[in-house]
């Protein structure tokens, strides 16, 4: 399985505000113009869930995920329903350090092991590059600082 991380630092907002405008998926499509739509609702026990459409490569990626938030920890737990991955799986974080520090974790896996070789990174850097445009969208002062200074993020919370 892929993984993707990123880690940036702002400094012009505090922890709670970082997280609401991370957490506020669907005004992503204004901020990359990679995220073609993601649409929000509400979920069982407390979850949202999300339907997003991305452009990749030659075509558009869907899929469903069930979004759980806690905003005691600032973080924000998905897992893919359904949709154009085998399995894809992440964490958003949101913490004090130099500023504020927001870092994104995901895993996934197309399920074609005989193109692996070839989507997967592909994947990776759209993923890595659009969470940073989305990221620098929403904070005019972000700065990537790599995952060097990602922290451990918990695991998705299973279905």
């Amino acid at each position: 399985m892929r993984s993707a991380r990123l880690t940036v630092r702002t400094g012009g907002v505090g922890a709670d505000e970082a997280y609401r405008r991370v957490r506020d998926f669907a005004r992503y499509p204004e901020l990359s113009p990679v995220v073609k739509s993601v649409t929000v609702r509400e979920g069982p026990d407390g979850e949202e869930h999300s339907d997003w459409e991305v452009f990749f490569r030659n075509g558009i990626l869907r899929w469903t995920e069930a979004d759980r938030f806690d905003e005691e920890r600032l973080t924000i737990a998905f897992r893919q329903l359904h949709g154009d991955f085998e399995e894809f799986t992440g964490t958003w974080r949101v913490r004090v350090g130099a500023g504020c520090l927001i870092d994104f974790a995901a895993e996934f896996d197309f399920g074609i092991p005989s193109l692996a070789g070839i989507l997967d990174p592909v994947a990776e850097r759209v993923l890595k590059e659009t969470i940073a445009t989305v990221l620098t969208g929403l904070f005019p002062d972000a700065t990537v600082v790599g995952p060097e200074e990602a922290g451990e993020h918990e695991p998705a919370v299973a279905a």
